[in-house]
């Protein structure tokens, strides 16, 4: 059996958030409490402005929670940070126009002072895991929108960090698009064995990717559901089409649906 504190990605404890704005407080997350193991894909579904991305932040260290207890990979997220347990995938890829392909995943390895052949190595490695290994040397602006989202992957991938969090990073792409990059995320997601805790306003991608479901209410954003998929963890794109997918997103919608009521 498995050391708790071994198998714990992320633990958030009876978590409170509240921004104080020139309009008064906002209450952004109230009494959110959820663990994350080591290896779960866990995403995040809810209305917008519900705190999912608040909750992202919080555990990234860049929000400070109002009370409550949060650890990742059994530290502070202050202490998290610090020992790059995690990297960061934003909604919009970020993308220096002025460098590279290769030259935007180095740079978070430049930051951190590897040397230049540990930096190339890790390039390499991480183009390859998202397929862009053809694409070093080109630029963004050379780039589709579903290979500049995934050469940002790569870049959050470069310095191995355990947990990967990502916001809603294929939100803006079409249908067509986005369903390639659920298809290859599953596949470096099993590649990687990262833990990974992902935002999403789509129902059908919480579903199809995730291990876990977190279904969130509006503001003040508290947790209405936690749902564990019993899909298995090799999902071709047309095991949408099953009755436990279904069932799945049914579940999902009612959750969402019965936080609105609660409200």
């Amino acid at each position: 059996m498995r050391d708790t504190e071994t198998a714990t990605a992320i633990s958030a404890q009876n978590l409170n958030l509240t921004f104080q704005t020139g309009d008064g407080p906002v209450h952004a997350l109230k009494d959110v409490t959820l663990t994350i193991a080591k290896g779960d894909f866990v995403s995040f579904i809810g209305p917008s402005g519900c705190g999912k991305t608040t909750f992202l932040r919080a555990i990234a260290d860049l929000e400070q929670p109002s009370s409550g207890r949060i650890t990742v990979n059994g530290m502070t997220p202050d202490a998290a940070r610090k020992a790059r347990a995690y990297g960061y995938v934003f909604q919009a890829a970020g993308l220096y126009p002025w460098r590279t392909i290769a030259g935007n995943v180095k740079l978070p390895l430049e930051i951190m002072g590897y040397s230049k052949a540990d930096q190339n190595a890790r390039v390499e490695k991480v183009l390859e895991l998202v397929e862009l290994s053809g694409f070093a040397r080109k630029f963004p602006w050379q780039l589709s929108g579903g290979m500049q989202q995934r050469a940002s992957i790569a870049r959050a991938l470069a310095f191995d960090a355990d947990i990967l969090l990502m916001d809603e990073p294929f939100g803006a792409l079409d249908e067509i698009v986005r369903d390639r990059l659920n298809e290859q995320l599953l596949d470096l997601w099993a590649r990687t064995e990262k833990s990974i805790a992902f935002v999403t306003h789509s129902i059908p991608e919480a579903v199809y990717l995730s291990t876990k479901i977190v279904v969130m209410s509006p503001r003040p954003g508290r947790i209405t559901d936690v749902i564990d998929s019993p899909l298995p963890r090799a999902r071709p794109l047309d095991i949408r089409d099953s009755p436990e997918f279904i069932e799945i997103a049914h579940r999902v919608r009612e959750g969402l649906r019965a936080g609105h009521l609660d409200d």
